[in-house]
């Protein structure tokens, strides 16, 4: 039976992509409250522009911090792995704004807190598909 043991630095890792998430989740944020409360978009197009921001943000402060041992150096590793990097959490847009929806027509939470409740659920399937095949 092989034991599921974390390493000092996948730990780092871990934590690293966590605190990257936090202040991209708080860009979201603002993003998605100035495309709403500000410009006057519905909340899941406003969210769908928020979250295709981030993700050029995440990208680029993940790959600098987070991932740095494994870091795309050259233009073509940057921008190869900035097309996989939107690839993978491209699929976790519908995933988000459906999350969003749901929460906010069924379970009554204002689409802000919705948003955040969304950003946690799809957090572990965004490291995962990150972590092994954008910077794998």
């Amino acid at each position: 039976m092989a034991s599921a043991v974390v390493t000092p630095a996948r730990r780092q890792q871990l934590v690293r992509f966590f605190l990257v998430g936090v202040v991209a989740a708080a860009v979201q944020t603002v993003l998605l409250w100035s495309f709403v409360d500000v410009g006057g978009l519905n909340y899941i197009l406003g969210a769908a522009l928020a979250i295709e921001l981030t993700i050029l943000f995440q990208y680029v402060l993940n790959n600098a911090w987070t991932f740095h041992r494994s870091q795309h150096s050259t233009l073509k590793e940057y921008m190869l792995g900035m097309g996989k990097t939107n690839l993978v959490r491209g699929t976790a847009i519908p995933l988000q704004l459906g999350l969003l929806y749901a929460f906010v027509t069924w379970g009554g939470v204002t689409y802000l807190i919705a948003n955040g409740g969304a950003i946690v659920i799809t957090g572990v399937y965004r490291y995962a598909l990150d972590a092994h095949w954008t910077w794998g």
